[in-house]
């Protein structure tokens, strides 16, 4: 005979767990929706179309800038795979921290 027993609300601590794991991996993706895009840029001409997409990633351009939710390649190579899908880039922030010229010359090619 057991000495304690079970509550019956034992049984769905699983389904709570995985619930409130998935929940948590929702998080950084809710964030950056929220917040804005991760990824900002600034085309050296109007981009050729409004919406596409690069590496992964949708990018939304409204005259020469553009912006993109977060990726899973390095700032540099988003960078140029905008660079390769809508024209040379003029300005480049991935998280808030800009490329510098050098970066920016790799990103278009011209280094």
């Amino acid at each position: 005979m057991p000495i304690f027993k079970l509550s019956p609300l034992f049984a769905s601590l699983p389904l709570a767990g995985a619930a409130l794991t998935g929940g948590l991996a929702l998080v950084p993706a809710a964030a950056t929706a929220a917040g804005g895009a991760y990824y900002r840029a600034e085309l050296a001409a109007p981009a050729p179309k409004a919406r596409f997409v690069s590496r992964d990633v949708v990018w939304a351009c409204k005259d020469a800038s553009c912006t993109a939710g977060l990726g899973t390649s390095r700032p540099l190579i988003m960078c140029a795979a905008l660079a390769k899908a809508a024209g040379p880039v003029a300005s480049f922030t991935a998280g808030g921290k800009a490329l510098d010229a050098d970066e920016l010359a790799r990103c278009n090619g011209t280094k």
